[in-house]
């Protein structure tokens, strides 16, 4: 999996789908053939009662396993995946939008989630923002190592800008920064560092501030980190950016995933005009028929 590239989290999920997958059986996947996949399958499926999101996760495990570890002579259709609906995303106005981030106290953790709607980040490519990634003359922001491994670069607008200064003016200390030792590399210098030395932040914290500022907020939407980066290029289409415009920003591979964001525009879909009214004005009344 480190040879392939694949991401840390990814890795993590293989090696947990797998683990439940072995105990299951009590054998190792070695001595499983594919009966035993579907048979597990099943498991997930009627037992466990488990989504088909999370059931698929199992399938991409075991296909890696099998046929990129175990090199097994089998073909990427003996491995089919279910059906998954077609589900769309949760988007904020603008107003709830402003009343989210009046109810996150700690300006660490608002800045974070600024980042998230501003730039349409997703939560860990926020919570890894570097300083140095911040370039306030060309006014775009450096997303280092995004999803797959991809750099971007998204705007950095004025008023992030004021937030992002803000809150560095008031956590880091005056005068200028230490030097290594001759020698030494320097370390990274993290937006959001952690409490644990040469950290960032990590997700999971970003992620339980958001679920908490969005339970005081009193929103009867739920708001996640990546409901933010959802209502960040729903807004944009709303604006009128031009969809490649926002692909490019939000770092998505295809097209048709940006594409999504027309389905939830309602202010778009409101402003579509119907053929009807193209018919024109010169309509000839209904006469009614005499009896």
């Amino acid at each position: 999996m480190q040879l392939r590239g694949l991401a840390p989290t990814t890795q993590r999920s293989y090696l947990h789908y797998l683990e439940d997958y072995a105990k299951f059986f009590k054998a190792s996947p070695e001595h499983l053939d594919l009966e035993a996949v579907r048979q597990y399958e099943m498991h997930m499926l009627h037992e466990r009662k488990l989504s088909p999101e999370t059931i698929n996760g199992f399938v991409s495990s075991a296909q890696f396993l099998y046929l990129t570890t175990l090199e097994m002579p089998w073909g990427r259709e003996n491995f089919p995946r279910m059906r998954v609906g077609s589900t769309l995303p949760v988007v904020l106005d603008p107003e709830e939008v402003a009343t989210f981030f009046d109810f996150v106290p700690s300006l660490k953790y608002r800045a974070a989630l600024m980042l998230c709607y501003g730039a349409g980040l997703r939560i860990s490519e926020a919570v890894a923002v570097k300083v140095t990634d911040i370039d306030s003359k060309r006014m775009v922001i450096r997303v280092e190592e995004g999803k797959g491994r991809k750099d971007r670069y998204v705007m950095l607008s004025p008023r992030l800008l004021a937030v992002l200064r803000r809150y560095y003016r008031a956590t880091r200390p005056a005068g200028p920064p230490t030097r290594p030792a001759d020698g030494a590399s320097q370390p990274a210098e993290w937006l959001f560092p952690s409490w644990r030395q040469d950290r960032h932040l990590t997700a999971t914290s970003l992620s339980n501030a958001c679920r908490d500022a969005s339970k005081q907020s009193g929103l009867t939407k739920r708001v996640t980190c990546h409901t933010l980066r959802h209502s960040f290029a729903t807004h944009l289409l709303e604006g009128g950016t031009d969809t490649r415009v926002i692909q490019m920003l939000l770092g998505h591979a295809r097209i048709d995933t940006t594409a999504r964001y027309t389905k939830v525009s309602a202010a778009l879909i409101a402003r579509t005009q119907s053929p009807l009214d193209a018919l024109g004005p010169k309509l000839k009344p209904v006469q009614k028929r005499r009896k």
